[in-house]
């Protein structure tokens, strides 16, 4: 804001002077004079170094917001959009389900998603009703999420990972008025079968046996949609959600997203003008269609810019390659440790052997970036930050790297984020003595947050199911007085747990089976801190600080602390031999 100001004042001084008379050459050298003096080189050089990428910037996002504004103007929806792509591709292969090969034309995935559409009114469902999906990826959720739009029945889009109470608590939380499960999780419905409304009329895919479909009470959804009738269903008029993502639940239960429609086709857009994706591409897309990556910034490529799709049920580390080479794929996705995964894979000839020019996706490290681009032969990195509700998205669009997106710092208005100090122990906002936020200096780390104005559709926080998740979301008086921000969060992998254990019996075995059970592998803690005691302030708010300060390191403590080897499948105490280890990276994380 300085150099901003500082070039304000110049033009200013400029202004002024020729409005009382003053020669051009007379106002242009007193303009150039109070710019230097006001510290005016400084802005001038960040200019020239980003003046070219901060233009690209603006040029996607103007590009993206009056594509939105068209569509908002226009009343158009995901679904509306979707019978745009199909009228230009009907016969295009959609999408391509790797397991079996089976390709879905546009057409097709049309007239899949309509007998959906059909099957919902048959069921009596209106809009703003919710289904709860609850699959492994697979081309037939997208049919059931798109054709459930068509009709304004909102999907839940459930983490097949969930277990018992995680599960439950999902299907409640979406207020669910029917359950569609793949066969696969069968096992995963009858755990909470006895614990679900009688009034959750319940739908399998895929094969079951007519006992096990008596033991869960539930109806066979394919036969249904294969006698349903294909031609688009009558016009109903559309609420504004599309569907629900929830978030990872690592550090609490997971929360539900809303997802409207403007949402779905923002991510989708700039994904695909960020990093010049191109009609013609092929994406493989083996992430989790249960979330925003998958089925937002890959299927949404799809659904709105006719682009193949070649869906993967689960990633494969050792397939990935062969796999890209087998469709022709030509754009990747990944996310967190699937680069580094691939790079510990044996060399094969077919990691050179492919097409693939463009990785996109998030939590890429630096240390990994250019050893991934040069083994692999991929010429860019897509990398981005974004929840799947938050308002202030990033991207790396200049293949910068280790960024993961930036602000500008010569328009810093036409995108409102701005990343926050924050209080190391209590996390909470610093504010300055005006009660304002205090904004980073450039390297300081801090808390990214997005102006809210829920007019624009770049600017909007949609929230959650519950208000009160949602809440705890918003900052008020954060760039000025009145106005409100969201809060982002660093949510990942679940760290160490601290355990208090004042009997010695504690059993790392018995809690592990526990913890598999009730967790998600990715919130499975993967340290334990085995304590006596449990440090607390005077209001008895546990003491965070110095867990976090000692981290896992065995010098620093006399508590045994334990790490879950994966390999194995139980925790081991943590030596010096093997934190050594991991401080090397000999034993990775």
């Amino acid at each position: 804001m300085h150099y901003v100001a500082s070039g304000s004042l110049s033009l200013g001084s400029l202004g002024l002077l020729r409005l009382f008379g003053a020669s051009w050459s007379w106002s242009l050298a007193a303009g150039l004079g109070v710019y230097l003096g006001t510290g005016g080189w400084r802005y001038l050089y960040v200019v020239v170094r980003t003046a070219k990428r901060d233009i690209n910037g603006l040029y996607v996002l103007l590009k993206v917001k009056l594509a939105l504004w068209h569509h908002i103007r226009n009343r158009n929806t995901i679904p509306s959009i979707f019978a745009q792509t199909v009228a230009r591709h009907p016969d295009k292969p959609a999408l391509v389900y790797e397991a079996t090969g089976e390709t879905w034309t546009f057409s097709q995935l049309d007239q899949i998603s309509n007998a959906v559409s059909h099957w919902a009114l048959s069921q009596g469902w209106t809009a703003g009703d919710v289904v709860a999906l609850f699959m492994e990826s697979r081309p037939l959720q997208v049919a059931l999420w798109l054709g459930l739009a068509k009709v304004g029945v909102e999907a839940a889009l459930i983490n097949f990972n969930l277990r018992r109470d995680s599960l439950l608590h999902c299907l409640g939380v979406s207020a669910s008025r029917a359950l569609v499960f793949g066969a696969e999780l069968a096992d995963a419905v009858s755990e909470v079968s006895s614990s679900l409304s009688e009034s959750m009329v319940r739908f399998s895919t895929g094969d079951l046996r007519p006992d096990q479909m008596a033991a869960l009470n539930c109806h066979p959804l394919d036969s249904i949609l294969a006698s349903a009738p294909r031609n688009p269903p009558p016009c109903v008029m559309s609420k504004d959600r599309l569907f629900y993502i929830y978030t990872s639940g690592t550090t609490g239960l997971p929360k539900a997203a809303i997802v409207v429609h403007s949402r779905y086709y923002r991510i989708a857009a700039f994904g695909y003008h960020s990093f010049r994706m191109r009609p013609d591409d092929i994406i493989y897309d083996c992430l989790p269609l249960y979330h925003s990556a998958g089925n937002i910034m890959g299927v949404g490529q799809c659904l709105i810019h006719g682009i193949t799709v070649v869906v993967k049920k689960k990633f494969s580390a050792s397939r990935f390659w062969e796999d890209c080479i087998k469709h022709n794929c030509t754009v990747v996705q990944y996310i967190g440790e699937i680069c580094r995964y691939l790079l510990s894979q044996p060399v094969r000839p077919s990691e050179r052997q492919h097409r693939v020019r463009l990785a996109v996706g998030n939590g890429l490290r630096p240390s990994v970036w250019e050893a991934f681009m040069e083994r692999f032969g991929v010429k860019q990195i897509g990398e981005f930050y974004g929840a799947t509700e938050c308002n202030c998205s990033i991207a790396n669009m200049d293949g910068k790297v280790g960024a993961c997106g930036f602000n500008s710092r010569i328009l810093p208005n036409v995108y409102p984020i701005r990343l926050l100090k924050v209080n190391e122990e209590t996390m909470e906002l610093v504010r300055d003595k005006q009660g304002l936020c205090v904004p980073c200096r450039p390297g300081e780390p801090g808390l990214l947050v997005g102006r809210i104005n829920q007019e624009d559709p770049l600017r909007r926080f949609d929230g959650y199911a519950s208000q009160d998740a949602t809440r705890k979301k918003i900052a008020y008086n954060v760039f000025k007085k009145n106005d409100s921000a969201y809060l982002s969060g660093v949510e990942g992998k679940a760290g160490m747990a601290a355990i208090a254990d004042s009997t010695g019996n504690f059993n790392c075995n018995s809690f592990l089976k526990e913890v598999q059970q009730a967790l998600p592998p990715y919130a499975r803690p993967i340290f334990l801190r085995i304590s006596p005691c449990v440090d607390t302030t005077g209001t008895f708010k546990i003491q965070k600080t110095r867990l976090q300060r000692e981290g896992y390191d065995p010098r620093l403590t006399t508590d045994q602390i334990y790490f879950l080897n994966s390999r194995v499948g139980r925790y081991e105490l943590v030596t010096e031999e093997l934190y050594n280890a991991f401080e090397k990276g000999s034993i990775s994380l």
